[in-house]
Protein backbone atom coordinates (compact mmCIF):
# COMPACT_ATOMS: atom_id res chain seq x y z
CA UNK A 1 0.00 0.00 0.00
CA UNK A 2 1.18 3.73 -0.52
CA UNK A 3 2.70 4.89 2.22
CA UNK A 4 2.56 8.60 3.31
CA UNK A 5 4.92 10.65 5.53
CA UNK A 6 4.49 14.14 6.02
CA UNK A 7 7.23 16.03 6.62
CA UNK A 8 8.18 20.09 7.30
CA UNK A 9 11.41 21.19 5.42
CA UNK A 10 12.73 23.51 8.13
CA UNK A 11 16.48 24.97 8.99
CA UNK A 12 17.01 26.78 5.75
CA UNK A 13 16.21 30.38 4.72
CA UNK A 14 14.47 28.91 1.44
CA UNK A 15 12.08 27.15 3.01
CA UNK A 16 8.15 28.40 3.09
CA UNK A 17 4.99 27.41 5.01
CA UNK A 18 1.71 26.61 3.53
CA UNK A 19 -0.77 29.77 3.50
CA UNK A 20 -4.27 29.95 3.02
CA UNK A 21 -6.36 31.01 0.14
CA UNK A 22 -5.09 33.78 -1.75
CA UNK A 23 -1.24 34.45 -1.32
CA UNK A 24 -0.15 37.93 -0.96
CA UNK A 25 2.14 37.02 -4.24
CA UNK A 26 -0.53 36.38 -6.04
CA UNK A 27 -1.30 38.45 -9.30
CA UNK A 28 -4.96 39.45 -10.19
CA UNK A 29 -4.92 39.89 -13.68
CA UNK A 30 -7.09 41.93 -16.25
CA UNK A 31 -6.79 40.10 -19.01
CA UNK A 32 -9.62 37.23 -20.22
CA UNK A 33 -6.94 34.71 -20.45
CA UNK A 34 -3.63 34.53 -19.22
CA UNK A 35 -0.59 31.73 -18.52
CA UNK A 36 2.94 32.62 -16.93
CA UNK A 37 5.72 30.08 -17.21
CA UNK A 38 9.30 30.13 -15.82
CA UNK A 39 11.17 28.26 -18.56
CA UNK A 40 14.23 28.05 -16.18
CA UNK A 41 12.04 25.15 -13.22
CA UNK A 42 9.27 24.70 -15.36
CA UNK A 43 7.15 26.55 -13.03
CA UNK A 44 3.45 27.74 -13.59
CA UNK A 45 2.86 31.01 -11.82
CA UNK A 46 -0.11 31.96 -13.17
CA UNK A 47 -2.55 29.99 -15.08
CA UNK A 48 -6.22 31.80 -16.27
CA UNK A 49 -8.56 30.30 -17.80
CA UNK A 50 -5.10 28.66 -19.76
CA UNK A 51 -6.75 25.97 -21.77
CA UNK A 52 -9.63 27.62 -23.38
CA UNK A 53 -9.60 27.91 -26.75
CA UNK A 54 -10.08 31.65 -28.25
CA UNK A 55 -9.24 33.64 -31.40
CA UNK A 56 -5.78 34.59 -31.11
CA UNK A 57 -5.15 37.34 -33.27
CA UNK A 58 -2.02 38.01 -34.68
CA UNK A 59 -0.16 35.59 -32.02
CA UNK A 60 -1.25 32.72 -34.25
CA UNK A 61 1.54 34.15 -36.36
CA UNK A 62 3.68 32.64 -34.60
CA UNK A 63 2.84 29.13 -35.91
CA UNK A 64 3.53 30.32 -39.43
CA UNK A 65 6.96 31.56 -38.34
CA UNK A 66 7.50 28.59 -36.93
CA UNK A 67 6.96 26.30 -39.73
CA UNK A 68 9.06 29.22 -41.83
CA UNK A 69 12.00 28.65 -39.54
CA UNK A 70 11.67 24.81 -39.83
CA UNK A 71 11.40 25.46 -44.00
CA UNK A 72 14.97 27.40 -43.39
CA UNK A 73 16.66 24.89 -41.01
CA UNK A 74 15.81 21.70 -43.24
CA UNK A 75 16.95 23.67 -46.97
CA UNK A 76 12.98 23.74 -48.16
CA UNK A 77 13.51 27.34 -48.17
CA UNK A 78 16.69 29.65 -47.93
CA UNK A 79 16.62 33.24 -46.61
CA UNK A 80 17.47 35.01 -49.99
CA UNK A 81 15.32 33.16 -51.79
CA UNK A 82 12.52 35.37 -53.10
CA UNK A 83 8.79 34.22 -53.70
CA UNK A 84 5.76 35.72 -55.69
CA UNK A 85 3.00 37.91 -54.05
CA UNK A 86 -0.42 36.10 -55.62
CA UNK A 87 -3.92 38.07 -55.47
CA UNK A 88 -5.10 36.30 -52.75
CA UNK A 89 -1.87 37.67 -50.69
CA UNK A 90 -2.03 41.17 -52.07
CA UNK A 91 -5.88 41.40 -51.15
CA UNK A 92 -5.31 41.61 -47.58
CA UNK A 93 -6.16 44.46 -45.25
CA UNK A 94 -5.36 45.03 -41.77
CA UNK A 95 -1.50 45.26 -40.90
CA UNK A 96 0.24 44.72 -44.10
CA UNK A 97 4.07 45.31 -46.02
CA UNK A 98 1.73 46.97 -48.86
CA UNK A 99 2.73 44.08 -51.39
CA UNK A 100 1.57 44.26 -54.84
CA UNK A 101 1.77 41.17 -57.65
CA UNK A 102 4.57 42.79 -59.00
CA UNK A 103 6.70 41.82 -55.92
CA UNK A 104 8.97 38.80 -55.32
CA UNK A 105 10.04 39.40 -52.23
CA UNK A 106 12.98 37.63 -50.23
CA UNK A 107 12.27 35.32 -47.36
CA UNK A 108 14.20 37.36 -45.01
CA UNK A 109 12.25 40.18 -45.50
CA UNK A 110 9.01 38.46 -45.13
CA UNK A 111 9.85 36.81 -42.22
CA UNK A 112 11.01 40.45 -40.08
CA UNK A 113 7.54 41.70 -42.27
CA UNK A 114 6.03 39.24 -39.90
CA UNK A 115 7.74 40.09 -36.35
CA UNK A 116 8.19 43.21 -36.94
CA UNK A 117 5.28 44.71 -39.10
CA UNK A 118 2.63 41.62 -38.60
CA UNK A 119 2.22 41.63 -42.02
CA UNK A 120 -0.75 39.72 -42.94
CA UNK A 121 0.04 39.82 -46.85
CA UNK A 122 3.93 38.25 -45.82
CA UNK A 123 1.97 35.51 -43.63
CA UNK A 124 -0.32 34.58 -47.04
CA UNK A 125 2.74 34.74 -49.43
CA UNK A 126 4.78 32.19 -47.10
CA UNK A 127 2.08 30.42 -46.42
CA UNK A 128 1.46 29.44 -50.41
CA UNK A 129 5.02 28.47 -50.73
CA UNK A 130 4.73 26.31 -48.45
CA UNK A 131 1.50 24.82 -48.52
CA UNK A 132 1.18 21.05 -50.10
CA UNK A 133 -2.01 22.46 -52.28
CA UNK A 134 -0.16 25.76 -53.01
CA UNK A 135 -3.32 27.59 -50.99
CA UNK A 136 -3.33 29.23 -47.72
CA UNK A 137 -5.59 26.56 -46.19
CA UNK A 138 -3.75 24.01 -47.46
CA UNK A 139 -1.02 25.77 -45.07
CA UNK A 140 -3.39 26.10 -42.21
CA UNK A 141 -4.02 22.46 -42.26
CA UNK A 142 -0.71 21.82 -42.17
CA UNK A 143 0.03 24.59 -39.04
CA UNK A 144 -2.80 22.56 -37.18
CA UNK A 145 -1.23 19.05 -37.76
CA UNK A 146 2.57 20.32 -35.95
CA UNK A 147 0.51 21.90 -33.43
CA UNK A 148 -0.85 18.62 -32.62
CA UNK A 149 2.93 17.58 -32.77
CA UNK A 150 4.26 19.91 -30.68
CA UNK A 151 1.37 19.18 -27.78
CA UNK A 152 -0.71 22.09 -28.71
CA UNK A 153 -3.90 20.40 -28.24
CA UNK A 154 -6.26 23.73 -28.02
CA UNK A 155 -5.23 25.02 -31.26
CA UNK A 156 -6.95 25.03 -35.13
CA UNK A 157 -5.86 27.24 -38.00
CA UNK A 158 -7.93 28.50 -40.67
CA UNK A 159 -5.28 30.61 -41.88
CA UNK A 160 -2.03 31.92 -41.77
CA UNK A 161 -2.00 35.17 -40.07
CA UNK A 162 -4.86 35.45 -37.49
CA UNK A 163 -7.09 36.77 -39.64
CA UNK A 164 -10.96 36.67 -37.73
CA UNK A 165 -12.26 33.33 -39.12
CA UNK A 166 -14.91 30.61 -37.72
CA UNK A 167 -12.79 28.05 -35.97
CA UNK A 168 -9.70 29.76 -35.60
CA UNK A 169 -8.45 29.54 -32.14
CA UNK A 170 -5.62 28.66 -29.90
CA UNK A 171 -5.04 28.78 -26.09
CA UNK A 172 -2.59 30.61 -23.58
CA UNK A 173 -1.03 27.63 -23.28
CA UNK A 174 -0.45 26.35 -25.99
CA UNK A 175 0.86 29.86 -27.15
CA UNK A 176 3.50 30.10 -24.47
CA UNK A 177 4.41 26.15 -25.16
CA UNK A 178 4.54 27.55 -29.00
CA UNK A 179 6.81 30.63 -27.59
CA UNK A 180 8.91 27.98 -25.80
CA UNK A 181 9.68 25.91 -28.80
CA UNK A 182 10.29 28.91 -30.93
CA UNK A 183 13.32 30.35 -28.30
CA UNK A 184 14.64 26.55 -27.89
CA UNK A 185 14.30 25.19 -31.33
CA UNK A 186 15.61 28.25 -33.34
CA UNK A 187 18.12 30.41 -31.22
CA UNK A 188 19.66 31.68 -34.69
CA UNK A 189 16.27 32.93 -35.42
CA UNK A 190 15.14 34.28 -32.45
CA UNK A 191 16.99 37.39 -32.38
CA UNK A 192 14.23 38.54 -35.01
CA UNK A 193 11.60 39.13 -32.12
CA UNK A 194 13.80 42.00 -30.30
CA UNK A 195 14.12 44.28 -33.41
CA UNK A 196 12.38 47.55 -32.96
CA UNK A 197 11.68 48.56 -36.23
CA UNK A 198 11.92 47.29 -40.00
CA UNK A 199 11.67 49.83 -42.97
CA UNK A 200 10.65 47.74 -45.88
CA UNK A 201 11.42 49.38 -49.07
CA UNK A 202 10.68 52.65 -48.32
CA UNK A 203 7.05 51.61 -48.89
CA UNK A 204 5.01 51.39 -45.77
CA UNK A 205 6.10 54.90 -43.60
CA UNK A 206 2.97 54.36 -41.51
CA UNK A 207 3.96 50.69 -40.63
CA UNK A 208 8.00 50.34 -39.76
CA UNK A 209 7.51 49.74 -35.68
CA UNK A 210 7.11 46.20 -33.85
CA UNK A 211 3.87 46.85 -31.49
CA UNK A 212 5.49 44.93 -28.71
CA UNK A 213 5.67 47.23 -25.60
CA UNK A 214 7.96 45.71 -23.69
CA UNK A 215 10.99 46.08 -26.24
CA UNK A 216 11.73 49.35 -25.21
CA UNK A 217 11.47 49.09 -21.35
CA UNK A 218 14.30 47.58 -20.26
CA UNK A 219 13.08 44.91 -18.44
CA UNK A 220 14.87 41.72 -20.40
CA UNK A 221 12.11 41.53 -23.13
CA UNK A 222 13.22 40.46 -26.62
CA UNK A 223 9.81 39.05 -27.84
CA UNK A 224 7.75 37.55 -29.00
CA UNK A 225 4.08 38.91 -30.94
CA UNK A 226 1.24 41.54 -30.24
CA UNK A 227 -2.36 40.36 -31.60
CA UNK A 228 -5.60 42.67 -31.96
CA UNK A 229 -9.12 42.01 -33.45
CA UNK A 230 -12.45 43.18 -32.22
CA UNK A 231 -13.58 39.82 -30.98
CA UNK A 232 -10.38 38.69 -29.36
CA UNK A 233 -9.15 42.39 -27.89
CA UNK A 234 -5.51 43.29 -27.51
CA UNK A 235 -2.91 40.46 -26.49
CA UNK A 236 0.55 39.64 -26.29
CA UNK A 237 2.93 36.72 -26.30
CA UNK A 238 6.11 37.66 -24.44
CA UNK A 239 9.27 36.44 -23.26
CA UNK A 240 11.65 38.73 -21.13
CA UNK A 241 15.39 37.11 -19.16
CA UNK A 242 16.85 38.40 -16.00
CA UNK A 243 19.96 36.87 -14.73
CA UNK A 244 19.76 33.15 -15.85
CA UNK A 245 16.02 33.06 -15.39
CA UNK A 246 13.15 33.79 -18.35
CA UNK A 247 9.47 34.56 -18.53
CA UNK A 248 7.12 33.85 -21.20
CA UNK A 249 3.93 34.59 -21.06
CA UNK A 250 0.63 35.07 -22.54
CA UNK A 251 -2.50 37.47 -22.42
CA UNK A 252 -5.57 38.12 -24.22
CA UNK A 253 -8.71 40.16 -23.95
CA UNK A 254 -7.62 43.25 -22.60
CA UNK A 255 -9.86 46.47 -23.80
CA UNK A 256 -6.44 48.76 -25.62
CA UNK A 257 -3.28 48.77 -26.46
CA UNK A 258 -2.16 50.92 -23.36
CA UNK A 259 -4.03 48.19 -21.13
CA UNK A 260 -2.20 45.76 -23.16
CA UNK A 261 0.78 47.89 -22.78
CA UNK A 262 0.63 47.92 -18.29
CA UNK A 263 -1.27 44.54 -17.64
CA UNK A 264 2.40 42.45 -19.82
CA UNK A 265 5.01 44.96 -17.97
CA UNK A 266 3.00 44.23 -14.70
CA UNK A 267 3.71 40.38 -14.95
CA UNK A 268 7.29 40.50 -16.23
CA UNK A 269 8.02 42.51 -12.96
CA UNK A 270 5.67 40.38 -10.79
CA UNK A 271 7.25 37.16 -11.76
CA UNK A 272 11.06 38.73 -11.47
CA UNK A 273 10.42 40.09 -8.61
CA UNK A 274 8.13 37.72 -6.74
CA UNK A 275 9.73 34.51 -7.09
CA UNK A 276 13.56 33.27 -6.56
CA UNK A 277 15.28 30.51 -7.25
CA UNK A 278 16.06 28.41 -4.22
CA UNK A 279 17.60 24.74 -3.34
CA UNK A 280 14.67 23.60 -1.21
CA UNK A 281 16.42 19.87 -0.17
CA UNK A 282 20.72 18.52 -0.51
CA UNK A 283 20.80 15.79 -2.44
CA UNK A 284 21.69 12.61 0.22
CA UNK A 285 19.98 13.93 2.34
CA UNK A 286 18.11 11.72 4.65
CA UNK A 287 13.81 12.90 3.92
CA UNK A 288 12.62 9.60 5.01
CA UNK A 289 13.39 6.12 6.58
CA UNK A 290 11.65 3.15 4.96
CA UNK A 291 10.56 -0.37 6.58
CA UNK A 292 11.97 -3.35 4.60
CA UNK A 293 10.46 -6.54 4.63
CA UNK A 294 13.00 -9.97 4.64
CA UNK A 295 16.01 -7.35 4.28
CA UNK A 296 19.33 -7.78 6.20
CA UNK A 297 18.44 -3.88 7.39
CA UNK A 298 14.59 -3.17 8.83
CA UNK A 299 15.00 -0.48 7.07
CA UNK A 300 16.49 2.02 4.35
CA UNK A 301 17.27 5.83 4.40
CA UNK A 302 15.37 7.74 1.26
CA UNK A 303 17.13 9.96 -0.32
CA UNK A 304 17.13 12.38 -3.49
CA UNK A 305 19.83 12.06 -6.08
CA UNK A 306 20.59 15.76 -6.93
CA UNK A 307 19.64 19.05 -5.11
CA UNK A 308 15.94 20.05 -5.55
CA UNK A 309 15.61 23.62 -6.46
CA UNK A 310 12.57 25.54 -7.27
CA UNK A 311 11.01 28.29 -7.84
CA UNK A 312 8.99 30.04 -4.55
CA UNK A 313 8.08 33.11 -3.48
CA UNK A 314 10.50 35.58 -1.87
CA UNK A 315 8.81 36.32 1.42
CA UNK A 316 6.98 34.02 3.52
CA UNK A 317 7.42 32.58 7.23
CA UNK A 318 10.44 29.99 6.29
CA UNK A 319 8.97 26.32 6.02
CA UNK A 320 8.05 24.43 2.90
CA UNK A 321 5.01 21.35 3.59
CA UNK A 322 6.26 18.43 1.54
CA UNK A 323 5.72 14.34 2.08
CA UNK A 324 7.56 11.41 0.86
CA UNK A 325 5.23 9.11 -1.03
CA UNK A 326 6.38 5.42 -1.39
CA UNK A 327 4.46 2.06 -1.91
CA UNK A 328 5.23 -0.57 1.04
CA UNK A 329 6.30 -2.76 2.23
CA UNK A 330 9.71 -2.75 0.44
CA UNK A 331 10.96 -6.57 -0.06
CA UNK A 332 14.70 -6.72 -0.05
CA UNK A 333 16.97 -6.89 -2.09
CA UNK A 334 16.89 -3.54 -2.75
CA UNK A 335 19.75 -1.95 -4.99
CA UNK A 336 21.79 1.76 -3.71
CA UNK A 337 20.24 4.85 -5.45
CA UNK A 338 17.08 2.15 -6.79
CA UNK A 339 13.49 4.63 -7.11
CA UNK A 340 11.31 3.89 -4.14
CA UNK A 341 8.57 6.76 -4.08
CA UNK A 342 8.52 10.46 -4.24
CA UNK A 343 8.97 13.64 -2.57
CA UNK A 344 5.77 15.79 -3.10
CA UNK A 345 6.57 19.59 -2.57
CA UNK A 346 3.77 21.94 -2.29
CA UNK A 347 4.85 25.44 -2.28
CA UNK A 348 2.27 28.13 -1.65
CA UNK A 349 0.49 29.57 -4.09
CA UNK A 350 2.15 26.95 -6.68
CA UNK A 351 1.53 23.93 -8.37
CA UNK A 352 2.89 20.91 -6.17
CA UNK A 353 6.34 19.38 -7.36
CA UNK A 354 7.28 15.72 -7.57
CA UNK A 355 10.91 14.73 -7.03
CA UNK A 356 11.77 10.56 -7.25
CA UNK A 357 13.39 9.27 -3.85
CA UNK A 358 15.99 6.87 -4.06
CA UNK A 359 17.52 4.11 -2.10
CA UNK A 360 20.69 5.78 -0.18
CA UNK A 361 22.02 2.27 0.34
CA UNK A 362 21.44 -0.76 -0.86
CA UNK A 363 19.92 -3.45 1.80
CA UNK A 364 20.73 -7.26 1.62
CA UNK A 365 18.06 -9.90 1.61
CA UNK A 366 18.41 -11.00 4.97
CA UNK A 367 19.97 -14.60 6.69
CA UNK A 368 17.67 -17.71 6.28
CA UNK A 369 16.73 -17.19 10.68
CA UNK A 370 15.36 -13.92 9.55
CA UNK A 371 13.26 -14.67 7.23
CA UNK A 372 12.02 -17.37 8.54
CA UNK A 373 11.25 -15.47 11.28
CA UNK A 374 9.86 -12.66 9.29
CA UNK A 375 7.28 -14.78 7.51
CA UNK A 376 6.50 -16.50 10.63
CA UNK A 377 5.42 -12.89 12.51
CA UNK A 378 3.77 -12.43 9.29
CA UNK A 379 1.69 -15.13 9.11
CA UNK A 380 0.67 -15.20 13.14
CA UNK A 381 -0.46 -11.96 12.05
CA UNK A 382 -2.64 -12.42 9.58
CA UNK A 383 -4.05 -15.63 10.95
CA UNK A 384 -3.49 -15.28 14.46
CA UNK A 385 -3.62 -11.94 15.85
CA UNK A 386 -0.18 -11.05 16.32
CA UNK A 387 1.68 -8.85 15.41
CA UNK A 388 3.18 -8.74 11.63
CA UNK A 389 6.36 -7.03 11.09
CA UNK A 390 5.72 -2.88 10.56
CA UNK A 391 6.21 -1.99 7.16
CA UNK A 392 5.49 1.95 6.88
Amino acid sequence: MARRLSRTLAGCATALAILCALPAWAFDTQARAAFVLDLKTGTVLLAKRADEQMPPASMSKLMTLYLAFEAVKTGRLSLEERLPVSAHAMSYGGSTMFLDTTDRIKVRDLLRGIIVLSGNDACAVIAEALSPSGTEAGFAELMTQRAQQLGMTNSHFVNASGWPAPGHVMSMRDLVLLATHLYNDFPEFYPMFSETTFEFDGRAAQNVSNRNPLLALGIGADGLKTGHTEEAGYGLVGSAQQGDRRVIFAITGLDSAAARSRESEAIVNWAFRQFAEKTVVKAGRTLASASVFLGAEDSVPLVTEKDVTMLVPVSGPGQLEAEAVYTGPLEAPIAKGQQLGELIIRPAGLPEARVPLVAAQAVDRGGIIKRVTAVAQTLMARFGGGSAPEAM
